[in-house]
């Protein structure tokens, strides 16, 4: 998994609306790029509601939100504009990004272990570089204590 001092992996990446996103777009500002496993599950939908409900004020933080799954381009469409999610949702179905941050592991669903996506953020600074890692994010909470890390 990337660490704190890092350079954050360069990603190229379709978003809710199917253009093609990059992580050099967003230059001079604090990304806040946040792995989840899956639209529509609760652990999820509270996570990115957490993040609707203070996009503004991390907007005015100088961050940038950007959520990252497996999900397919039209599952993102839908869960953006069922919970009116006013950032970014890229769609990573090769797991590209999702592997080369460190964030496909196994985990226990009902006591076996699978693969899938950790629930994981990484604060990436103007220049690239990561400066914190949220790692087992807990999601009703999770961007209360992102906001904070924002402030000077």
């Amino acid at each position: 998994m990337l660490k704190v001092g890092d350079k954050a992996y360069p990603f190229s990446l379709k978003d809710q609306s199917g253009a093609e996103r990059t992580l050099s777009e967003f230059a001079g500002k604090k990304v806040i790029l946040y792995f989840y496993p899956k639209d529509n599950t609760s652990g999820c939908t509270k996570e990115a509601e957490g993040f609707r409900d203070l996009a503004q004020e991390i907007g005015a933080g100088g961050g940038v939100i950007i959520g990252v799954s497996k999900d397919s381009v039209a599952s993102h469409v839908k869960f953006a504009h069922k919970y009116d999610l006013p950032f970014i949702l890229l769609s990573d179905p090769e797991r590209e990004v999702i592997e080369a941050y460190g964030v496909w592991r196994e985990k226990k669903m009902y006591g076996k272990p699978v693969m899938g996506v950790a629930r994981t953020t990484f604060l990436i600074d103007g220049e690239g570089t990561i400066v914190k890692v949220y790692d087992k994010v807990k999601p009703e909470t999770h961007a209360q204590e992102v906001l904070c890390d924002l402030k000077p």
